[in-house]
């Protein structure tokens, strides 16, 4: 439970598409590495649980878990386990990522070291320490950035040992868009609790208007940059992502349509979907 099954496509689709973009490459330099691939996985899904893991724990010694909670149970705020417990598995499970990093490193050397540590680091940072981002209302540019932008050039170099080009960089901000959705959602779903336990999230900050349309955005925000596939000589992966576009905007509406409620659990499912579905169009979409 303390996992969150349901946000890890956020770490699973920007490794998945940016070890992908390796097919865009007609120079024959580049070839795709399983063993790559399923280290740089491993070690960023370890990253997102563990992140999970705090978020659990801190969130339960702030006051930020209360019965006013419309999200699904938390199990240190339930007592299933003991603060302290939580905190040990999401230490333990931010070794098992440094681990599963050892051979990027030593295949890609310190550009997988900088990132790791400031991964780790920010796994505690996003609810705890000095300056928590999910606190100060800079959650959603911390998915963008780092499960979007980092994410999927990151993979794209641990495939090529080459900085990532604009290809990648657009693919990572379509996915970290996509990815925002997820915390946008779940944070107007839980404006309430936070505004009441001092958690200043956008959602608490601008109120649940700005929200919904900060939602809408990251749904169709995707679609409107994609645009920029055609300016690189892309048709495909313009166009074939495309048929997404009434699913983002059914949930973009059902959200309009909603108050903050525990129906907004659904829409966290749908999301996770719409990311997943994504990756499938964009990845068709580079097939020869």
């Amino acid at each position: 439970m303390a996992a969150r099954p349901k946000t890890l496509p956020a770490a699973v689709v920007p490794v998945w598409v940016g070890s992908a973009l390796v097919s865009l490459d007609q120079s024959g330099q580049y070839h795709f590495s399983g063993r790559l691939f399923f280290y740089t996985l491993m070690s960023c899904l370890l990253i997102q649980i563990a992140t999970n893991f705090f978020n659990d724990a801190i969130d339960f010694k702030k006051g930020a878990d209360t019965d006013l909670r419309h999200g699904p149970r938390r199990v240190t705020a339930s007592g299933l386990v003991s603060q302290k417990g939580v905190m040990i598995a999401g230490v333990v499970t931010s070794i098992l990522a440094a681990l599963a990093s050892l051979p990027l490193i030593a295949e890609r050397g310190w550009p997988i070291v900088l990132i790791g540590v400031l991964s780790l680091f920010l796994a505690y940072g996003y609810t705890g320490g000095p300056f928590p981002l999910a606190y100060l209302g800079l959650g959603e540019l911390f998915v963008v950035v780092f499960f979007g932008l980092i994410a999927v050039g990151g993979s794209w170099f641990v495939q090529t040992g080459t900085a990532p080009g604009p290809e990648a960089l657009l693919a990572g901000l379509q996915i970290g868009l996509f990815s925002a959705a997820l915390i946008a959602i779940n944070n107007l779903r839980d404006i309430d609790e936070d505004r009441i336990s001092g958690k200043r999230t956008l959602a608490v900050r601008r109120g649940i208007a700005f929200a919904k349309m900060e939602i809408a955005l990251f749904c169709l925000g995707p679609m409107l940059v994609g645009t920029a596939w055609l300016a690189l000589g892309y048709t495909r992966l313009y166009a074939i992502p495309l048929v997404l576009t009434p699913f983002s905007v059914y949930l973009a509406w059902k959200v309009f349509r909603t108050s903050p409620s525990p129906a907004y659990n659904k829409f966290l499912a749908l999301a996770a979907m719409q990311l997943l579905v994504f990756a499938i169009l964009l990845t068709i979409a580079l097939m020869p």
